[in-house]
C-alpha cells in the first residue's frame, strides 16, 4: 500500500487533499478542524524557518553556475530571459487588474460566515528564521557571484553544493510529502468557516484566463523570434510542440532539455548555440511561471482585500524573475522560491502561501511547458545575434 501511495504524483495528492478538505469541512466537528489547524501552525512555522535557507541554498549555487564562462552571449541571453519573464508577469498583472476585480465581485455572495470565522490551534511553537528573506537573498548573490568569478575549483563552491543538496532533500523528503496534509488543513478550515466557495468560484474562472495568457505569451515570443529569423512564427512554434508536450507530461524544465535541444536545432538553430542557450534558459527563463504566480497572487490580494498597487507588484515581479533561478530541478521549485517575495513584498500570511502552493501545483505542467517552449524562441534570437 505504501509503495502504491508513493507512486501517486504530487498533483493528484494535492487534488485529493483539496477535495477531501472541502468535503470534510462540512462534516467534521470543531475539535477535528482545530487538530489540523494545529498541524498547519507547526508546519507553517517550519516553512517560514526554511524560506531564507531555501534562498541561500538554491540561489547561491545557481548564480555560481550561471556566472561561469560569462561573456557577450551569456549576458544577452540572461537579459532576454529576464526581460521576457518580467514582461509575462506584467502582462498577468495588467490583465488581472482589468478582469479579475469584476470576477471577485460577482462571486462575493458565495462567502458565508455561519460558523466562527477564526479557529485557533491547540498550541503553537515559534521557529524564527535564522536570517530574514532580503538578507538571505543579498547574501546568496554576494557569495554566488564571488564563487562564479573566483577559482574554478573552490572549496566554497563544494560547500554550497552540499548545502544545496541538503535543502533539496529537505524539500523533497519533508516539505513536499507534508504539503498535501497542509493544504488539506487549509481547505478544511476555509470550508468550515465558509470562505472556500468564494475562492473556488473565482479561480474556476481565472484558470481559463491564465491558460489564454499562456497561449498569448508563446505567440508573441515566436512572433519576435520569427521576425529575427525571417521565418513563419507559427511553423517555428509548431516545431517546438514535442518539447511542449514533454514538459506537459514531466513538469520539469531539466528533464525536457534533450527534446528542447533537438527541436531548437530543427528550427535551424546551430548546435553550439542550442547547446548553450537551452540548458541556460531552462534555469533562468520562467515566463510561464511568473505569469501564473503573479495572476494567482493578484487574485488572492483581491479576495482578501490586501494592497495590490502597481509599484508593489512591479517590485514583486522584478524580484520574482531573479529569485526563480533557484527553481529548476526542485519539486515545485518556482513556487517554493516565490514564497520569499510573496511574504516579504506582498505580505502574504502562511495560509495565503499555502493557497498559492496549491493553485500553482494544480497548473504546474502548463507553466513549465510555456517556459521550455519559449526557450526555443530565445535560442532562435541568439542564433541570429551571434
Amino acid at each position: 500500500m505504501t509503495c502504491k501511495l508513493k507512486r501517486i504524483g504530487l498533483l493528484p495528492r494535492i487534488i485529493i487533499a483539496i477535495v477531501l478538505g472541502i468535503a470534510l469541512g462540512n462534516v467534521l466537528s470543531e475539535n477535528w478542524v482545530r487538530l489540523f489547524i494545529t498541524f498547519n501552525s507547526l508546519f507553517s512555522q517550519f516553512l517560514g524557518f526554511m524560506i531564507p535557507l531555501i534562498i541561500v541554498g538554491l540561489v547561491t549555487y545557481a548564480i555560481a553556475d550561471i556566472g561561469r564562462g560569462a561573456g557577450r552571449l551569456l549576458l544577452i541571453t540572461v537579459a532576454i530571459a529576464y526581460v521576457d519573464t518580467v514582461l509575462a508577469g506584467l502582462l498577468a498583472f495588467g490583465t488581472g487588474s482589468w478582469l479579475f476585480p469584476a470576477m471577485v465581485e460577482k462571486t462575493a455572495h458565495l462567502t458565508h460566515f455561519e460558523k466562527p470565522v477564526e479557529l485557533l490551534p491547540y498550541f503553537s511553537v515559534k521557529i524564527p528564521p535564522i536570517i530574514d528573506v532580503m538578507s538571505g537573498l543579498v547574501f546568496a548573490f554576494m557569495i554566488g557571484l564571488g564563487i562564479a568569478y573566483g577559482k574554478e575549483k573552490s572549496t566554497m563552491k563544494s560547500v554550497f553544493f552540499e548545502f544545496k543538496e541538503i535543502i533539496v532533500k529537505t524539500i523533497a523528503k519533508t516539505i513536499i510529502p507534508l504539503l498535501p496534509i497542509y493544504i488539506f488543513g487549509i481547505f478544511l478550515s476555509m470550508t468550515y468557516t465558509g470562505q472556500v466557495y468564494h475562492i473556488v468560484a473565482v479561480f474556476a474562472q481565472i484558470i481559463l484566463i491564465i491558460f489564454a495568457l499562456h497561449v498569448f505569451i508563446l505567440l508573441y515570443e515566436f512572433a519576435i523570434a520569427g521576425g529575427f529569423a525571417r521565418r513563419n512564427p507559427l511553423r517555428l512554434l509548431w516545431n517546438m510542440l514535442p518539447a511542449y508536450l514533454t514538459a506537459l507530461g514531466t513538469s520539469s524544465s531539466a528533464a525536457t532539455i534533450p527534446v528542447t535541444l533537438k527541436q531548437a536545432q530543427l528550427n535551424g538553430v546551430s548546435e553550439d548555440v542550442a547547446s548553450f542557450t537551452v540548458p541556460l534558459c531552462a534555469t533562468i527563463h520562467m515566463s510561464g511561471s511568473a505569469m501564473k504566480i503573479t495572476a494567482c497572487a493578484l487574485t488572492i490580494c483581491l479576495i482578501s482585500g490586501t494592497p495590490h498597487d502597481f509599484p508593489m507588484f512591479l517590485h514583486f515581479i522584478l524580484m520574482l524573475a531573479i529569485i526563480m533561478v533557484a527553481a529548476p530541478g526542485v519539486p515545485g521549485g518556482a513556487i517554493m522560491a516565490a514564497l520569499a517575495p510573496l511574504a516579504s513584498i506582498l505580505g502574504f500570511t502562511a495560509d495565503q502561501q499555502a493557497l498559492m502552493i496549491a493553485l500553482y501545483i494544480a497548473m504546474d505542467s502548463f507553466g513549465t511547458a510555456c517556459n521550455v517552449t519559449g526557450d526555443g524562441a530565445i535560442a532562435i534570437i541568439i542564433d541570429r545575434i551571434k
